[in-house]
């Protein structure tokens, strides 16, 4: 019986932890570099050994950490010490190269200011090649490597698209969203806070919006403007790369053309505001969602922690509480902290603000804290061990 591997980034630390195939009885592994924001760990899909993990500090700057042995052990690739991070292209490790004009970007209030190389939000190994990694920084800039994490090189074409009009979202101006085709190794998704959705067909050469369709009122002076959407989160089911799942600002989205046009999914949810969203590992119209009351108070609805999860692909949805707090339960769950396994039946996992990491090992039908009193969580993802 193959086994399930939850990898936990927090605020002070790393947490891997692992269970069998039932997700009964679990082994707690960490903290790894405590103290260290740990903002996101992704294990590769070909390598069930291979971990990259994203290493930050306002004072040391940002190193990316890989591990060969599924978390005993950790190595910087390249060997680089973190310096001091600051304005693009100087204050990087791990050798993270820029290409082409750094230029500015605007801020609300409309004055214009430099990139600045902040730290790596996400990591998505290849589907095909555990040396392969792209990486989404604050600001926001895609990076790309293909040995193993040594050195990365900016797919400069998406700043290029309209990135002087980009604007920072409440968490910064961050590139947090990174998805593959599976059928198509030249397309990939990108998401910015708050930029908006974009997306490649050759590889990262050039770059398109697709943000047909979302409407921010309260962000944009135009709502229907091509780029400046504040997304949270896609997602997609590999087996219908086409079809697409958003948690915007506000609005559940979904597009059935590849981001070509999106449609409000939100339905009944008490709330359509949240920041993670994810697809059920065999049910590619079984989406979860984690509702919360506003963009100012982000905290569940009436204290009460629910998931919801639609068995349609969007509009009609059903809370999920059994073993979750209902009352004076006021965490948040951040956009990457939420994510299943491949197993039969799936599991779906989602950390908090808390501190709880909680798993669900019948597809959310009943919860229960794997561990409590972590940092603040801010990822979680999973890997299935052979």
């Amino acid at each position: 019986m193959s086994k399930v591997r939850v990898l936990v980034g927090t605020k002070k630390g790393a947490f891997i932890l692992t269970a069998d195939g039932k997700r009964e009885n679990w082994e707690v592994s960490g903290p790894h570099f405590a103290g260290w924001e740990m903002y996101h760990l992704k294990g590769s899909p070909v390598d069930p050994n291979r971990i990259y993990a994203s290493q930050s500090s306002g004072w040391f700057g940002q190193l990316i950490q890989r591990s060969d042995d599924g978390g005993k052990t950790w190595a910087t690739p390249g060997g680089e010490q973190p310096p001091v991070p600051g304005e693009f292209p100087s204050g990087t490790s791990n050798r993270f190269l820029y290409e082409g004009e750094v230029g500015t970007h605007k801020w609300y209030d409309g004055t214009q200011h430099p990139w600045e190389f902040k730290r790596i939000w996400h990591l998505e190994p290849s589907l095909t090649d555990p040396d392969t990694v792209y990486a989404g920084a604050e600001d926001a800039a895609l990076f790309k490597t293909t040995d193993g994490g040594k050195v990365w090189k900016e797919l400069p074409g998406l700043r290029g698209t309209k990135g002087q009009l980009w604007q920072p979202g409440a968490g910064g101006m961050c590139l947090h969203t990174i998805v593959l085709d599976p059928s198509n190794a030249n397309r990939i998704y990108i998401a910015i806070s708050a930029a908006g959705a974009f997306r490649t067909d050759d590889g990262g050469i050039t770059w398109r919006p697709v943000n047909r369709g979302l409407k921010s009122n309260y962000e944009l002076p135009d709502p229907d403007a091509e780029v400046g959407h504040c997304v949270h989160r896609i997602a997609m089911h590999h087996s219908r790369p086409e079809v697409l799942y958003m948690q915007k600002h506000w609005d559940i989205m979904r597009s059935d053309n590849g981001g070509e046009l999106w449609t409000e999914v939100s339905g009944n949810l008490p709330s359509d505001f949240g920041f993670p969203i994810e697809v059920h590992a065999h049910e590619p119209e079984t989406i979860f969602v984690v509702p919360i009351k506003s963009d100012s108070e982000h905290f569940p609805p009436e204290g009460k922690l629910r998931v919801y999860r639609s068995r349609t692909g969007g509009n009609e949805w059903e809370a999920l509480t059994k073993g979750l707090p209902q009352q004076d339960c006021y965490v948040n769950v951040l956009r990457d902290a939420m994510a299943v396994d491949s197993l039969e039946p799936c599991g779906v996992y989602f950390g908090t603000t808390g501190g709880q990491v909680y798993c669900s090992a019948d597809s959310g039908d009943s919860w229960k804290a794997i561990v409590r009193d972590l940092p603040g969580v801010l990822s979680v993802e999973t890997q299935t061990i052979p």
